[in-house]
């Protein structure tokens, strides 16, 4: 069904990285691998160290958390799919899920306002859109996060 994350890895660091389209299972322990595929390929494209340690794991990890969650409800048997690409010498992160989606607005509110410390979501939003450049949520047949950060 899904291809070992050790073959995907292997074949996109002999690729040169670019771009990254894997599909994995709505199941936690896959997120590390594919945070690891990601950086690599951003250490390999010169990309600065704060963004190969910081940035781009922690926005695509909480994208990545996100998908399997709240979009796929932990849900094996669906999959969440990772798109990465360079455009204009900015690294494009898409996370797709097969949830019912979720309004942007709505789930985007500053998790240290004393009104919202009690919350337990939008922390990973929150997070996302300061470490990003850009962070934009559509739909195509499915849920779509795409994260982007330029290259400085």
């Amino acid at each position: 069904m899904h291809e070992s994350l050790d073959d995907l890895t292997a074949a996109y660091m002999a690729d040169r990285g670019f771009p990254i389209d894997v599909r994995i299972p709505s199941d936690l322990r896959y997120i590390e691998r594919v945070v690891e595929i990601v950086t690599r390929t951003c250490v390999a494209l010169s990309f600065s160290a704060r963004a190969c340690n910081l940035l781009v794991p922690v926005a695509l990890t909480e994208a990545l958390s996100n998908a399997i969650i709240y979009g796929n409800q932990e849900d094996v048997t669906k999959a969440v799919r990772v798109r990465a690409l360079i455009i204009e010498r900015a690294l494009v992160l898409e996370v797709v899920d097969e949830g019912i989606g979720f309004e942007f607005d709505s789930c985007l509110h500053d998790p240290t306002d004393p009104l919202h410390l009690d919350r337990e979501d939008g922390r990973g939003l929150f997070l996302m859109t300061r470490l990003m450049d850009r962070v934009e949520r559509f739909s195509d047949g499915g849920n779509v996060v795409r994260l982007t950060l330029r290259q400085s």
